[in-house]
């Protein structure tokens, strides 16, 4: 059996763990530079307040509920210890995003999973705060299924559903529309439609045959999987291919000084990035973009990727080719609204290509392990390159940005 165990309105649920005067109340989470609804609790749904809804427009509820910029270091720690404390109760487990973790249950024949679900949800209240749905089935398609359930009817099933038989498979693929069916997007889900198909149930009807033509080895592979057949186990953590660090900035930008110090300080991102996998890279991508809401202005994109000379994950090497990148492609008499850092060709330690000719100073390696020490649970670091602005990291646009609880002293909760 699998089970699915996604946080009730994650981002909300965080904010709402360290202000319990929120529980019962409209809470709504910004995008980056408190551009729109990214998340919601149950309250402010019920208020009409749509995902995506731009934030000026939110004044009409002002009153009636409570707004928050995206606070990305508290929901990362919490997703961890979240994913920590149920990884206790089986030793196989896939996170597969932020708030949602698929748990695989060998020899658990004999147990009461539906008990065992409630014992999960009941440890990481008590740990984390946090509320969650369980889903269990025999796939896992079908846990999405099930976790889907227990979050609709949470007052009916106490956040924990089990689909353990034919008739609890087949009544929930009925109730579930084709378009809420994992791996079944906006554009699949109405050509389905177009063909009859409607339901979950309806899309296991349809011929191995069409499926597999129509939606290649992907679609029937997910149709077997909502038929009962195990045909996706877990997936095992894989090493990126890429690692991105990209901001749009609040307003437009002209200066190229301040773009250059957002290229440096996000190759410092990416670099960081690095040696907490023990890896490397040996390309640099760097990209600017202009405005295009803006179409009264001039417009302009684009992108360069540069090899570097040796593997690194050096905050000083990483950045001093990032800034020659954008030397590339920087074009005065523009307004840049975003700018990006990816890295490539990333490599395991023991995998490190060196160069025949010349390496890296040896002195990086060292000096990058002490900054990484003194920087440790830091939002802004303490030591960084003189390039990077030493006052603040991130410059976003973040006005209604909630204390960062479990990551800086400086916001850990008092009892006196």
């Amino acid at each position: 059996m699998y089970a699915l165990v996604d946080c009730n309105n994650f981002y909300a649920s965080s904010e709402r763990a360290f202000q319990p005067e929120l529980n019962d109340q409209a809470v709504v989470v910004l995008s980056n530079n408190d551009g729109c609804v990214i998340a919601r609790s149950n309250e402010a749904k019920d208020l009409g307040i749509k995902m995506g809804l731009p934030a000026f427009m939110l004044k009409d509820f002002e009153n009636d509920v409570h707004i928050f910029s995206s606070n990305y270091e508290l929901y990362d720690d919490m997703s961890r210890r979240i994913m920590n404390t149920l990884s206790e109760f089986t030793p196989e487990v896939e996170v597969y995003s932020i708030d949602e973790i698929f748990l695989k249950f060998d020899g658990f024949k004999n147990y009461d999973l539906n008990k065992y679900g409630q014992e999960m949800r009941q440890t990481v209240k008590k740990n984390c705060w946090i509320p969650v749905s369980v889903g269990f089935a025999p796939t896992k398609a079908l846990a999405k299924v099930a976790n889907k359930i227990a979050k609709k009817y949470s007052d009916r099933w106490n956040g924990v559903y089990v689909i353990d038989n034919e008739e609890k498979r087949i009544k929930a693929l009925k109730w579930l529309p084709i378009a809420d069916v994992w791996g079944i997007g906006r554009q699949l889900s109405k050509k389905l439609i177009n063909w009859g198909v409607h339901t979950a149930y309806d899309f296991t009807q349809l011929p191995d045959y069409t499926v597999q033509k129509e939606l290649s080895i992907v679609g029937l592979r997910l149709k077997k999987e909502l038929s009962g057949l195990n045909y996706l186990d877990l997936e095992e953590t894989e090493r990126k291919k890429a690692i991105a660090t990209t901001r749009s900035f609040a307003h437009d930008e002209y200066s190229y000084d301040n773009i250059c110090e957002r290229v440096s300080t996000f190759a410092t991102r990416c670099a960081e990035k690095l040696r907490k996998e023990t890896s490397y890279c040996s390309k640099i991508e760097v990209f600017v973009i202009t405005n295009k809401f803006k179409e009264d202005e001039p417009q302009y994109a684009n992108k360069v990727i540069m090899n570097l000379p040796f593997a690194s994950n050096s905050d000083i090497t990483i950045a001093k080719y990032a800034v020659r990148a954008l030397n590339i492609i920087y074009k005065e008499g523009f307004g840049y609204k975003k700018t990006g850092v990816v890295v490539h060709g990333i490599t395991p330690e023991p995998s490190k290509q060196g160069n025949l000719f010349f390496n890296e100073n040896p002195k990086h390696e060292k000096l990058m392990k002490v900054m990484d020490l003194l920087n440790i649970s830091k939002m802004d670091p303490v030591v960084t390159l003189a390039s990077n602005d030493l006052k603040r990291r991130e410059k976003m646009l973040r006005e209604r940005l909630s204390k960062c609880y479990t990551t800086n002293w400086d916001d850990l909760i008092e009892i006196s």
